[in-house]
């Protein structure tokens, strides 16, 4: 596993795989399934693993969280990196905290929360956790003035953040003044957008962020990393093509759900037995899964 601190250099060189988590019937984190699928990122070039909301770090146990790094730890090629979450609730995170000194992972990501918080009490908790654990952190933007950009600028400054996920879901990505107002105190290679394909061009083009997050490039990693480098060569046709081949399992996910989508879309294109949700989360209807199954397995083929 690569555990070197994760420089706007390093950040640049793979799209961010965004994973589900494999479970057997049990319910119990299948370590030949979640290898499997990182296989099929790392045979596509991705070498930089974030596991968060689509891995439903949000609901695992503690009982579970050490084995479940461990497992992850030793899945991944010397030259692959992994983020694993922490939180969202304070006194979880900070156990979790606990865990992690054990391991040797470059940064995690704190898991934002909405209930039973506020910008001081959230900045004051991110501080707590990366001077608790002696590394700086992942910090996910993902609603609109979540944390004021001065609130933010303030913990990068005191070197507290590893890099900035930037998820703030806008109907024309191209108009966001939270974004711009968050460049304005953090450098663009700094910040990494966190929604996938469909505004990367955007965000990386417009505004200069560094690079994208993914849940479709579980699918698709070559294709996701070939939209990367032609963004980053500025060949912004080429990126567009590829961009919409992307589109039909996007949709899918906005009209039902991100995480549920994904996590069935690797298992029905045949390239991870994924397994059921972990509750608190249902599962597709019969319905959803047989219109599923052709768009994942053809944005496979076009892998």
């Amino acid at each position: 596993m690569d555990t070197t601190p994760q420089t706007p250099e390093r950040l640049a060189t793979s799209v961010f795989a965004v994973p589900p988590l494999a479970r057997d019937a049990q319910l119990k984190p299948c370590a030949t399934q979640n290898k499997r699928l990182i296989g099929h990122l790392e045979a596509g070039g991705v070498n930089l693993l974030l596991y968060g909301g689509n891995a439903v770090f949000y609901h695992i146990r503690m009982n579970e969280y050490a084995s479940i790094l461990e497992m992850l730890s030793q899945s991944v090629q010397p030259t692959t990196a992994v983020v694993p979450s922490i939180g969202p609730a304070f006194g979880t995170m900070m156990d979790q905290v606990e865990v992690l000194k054990d391991f040797d992972f470059p940064t995690v990501m704190v898991l934002p929360a909405r209930d039973i918080a506020d910008a001081d009490g959230i900045a004051r908790g991110i501080r707590m956790a990366a001077e608790a654990l002696q590394k700086p952190l992942v910090v996910y933007l993902k609603f609109d003035r979540w944390l004021p950009p001065s609130v933010v600028g303030s913990l990068v400054e005191d070197g507290l953040v590893s890099w900035i996920k930037y998820a703030v879901v806008r109907d024309n990505p191209a108009e966001d003044d939270y974004l711009r107002e968050i460049l304005d105190v953090v450098p663009g290679n700094r910040i990494v957008s966190g929604i996938g394909e469909q505004p990367a061009i955007i965000h990386m083009r417009d505004f200069g962020v560094g690079s994208f997050t993914s849940g479709c490039v579980c699918v698709a990693p070559r294709l996701s990393m070939q939209m990367l480098k032609a963004i980053q060569n500025k060949d912004y046709d080429a990126a567009e093509a590829i961009r919409k081949q992307f589109e039909p399992l996007e949709d899918q996910r906005n009209a039902i759900n991100p995480i549920r989508v994904l996590h069935r879309a690797v298992d029905l294109a045949g390239i991870s037995d994924t397994g059921p949700m972990l509750p608190l989360l249902g599962e597709l209807s019969e319905s959803q899964e047989a219109e599923l199954k052709p768009i994942a397995e053809a944005l496979l083929q076009q892998n």
